[in-house]
């Protein structure tokens, strides 16, 4: 069981060591509560146990795709509120035409700019209403 934080866990899922780094600073530096995960089986696993308010994926990363996580989340209940972000090099006309499909709050293209990241991120939790840590 997970123990509780009061600000939100955002599970970031990448198979690039460097993105996930980055990312990570960046979100903690705004005081979020970070999780990562190195493939989508991980992903998955975090996103199970510990419920995140928001997920930032990866299109594609081994044993499971971003779209697949999503996809899960998108069809049970427990993640109604859980923003996710899709994060990746894909180009942004699959991006665009795909994100939406699996249930995506928003997407972002690599390479990407950080104050973008942390707005388009914020700005979903706010949405989602998820913005405060459980």
């Amino acid at each position: 069981m997970a123990e509780k934080i009061d600000r939100p866990t955002i599970l970031v899922a990448d198979d690039d060591e460097e993105i996930r780094r980055i990312v990570r600073k960046l979100l903690e530096k705004n005081g979020y509560h970070v999780i990562e995960a190195r493939d989508g089986e991980e992903a998955l696993s975090l996103l199970i146990e510990e419920t995140p308010q928001g997920v930032i994926l990866d299109v594609m990363m081994p044993t499971l795709t971003g779209w697949e996580i999503c996809k899960y989340a998108r069809t049970h209940p427990a993640y109604e509120k859980t923003a996710i972000l899709m994060l990746t090099g894909i180009g942004r006309t699959v991006n665009e035409m795909t994100s939406p499909l699996y249930g995506a709050d928003a997407y972002l293209d690599k390479p990407f700019e950080l104050v973008e990241l942390k707005n388009t991120l914020s700005r979903i939790l706010a949405e989602r209403g998820a913005e405060r840590g459980t």
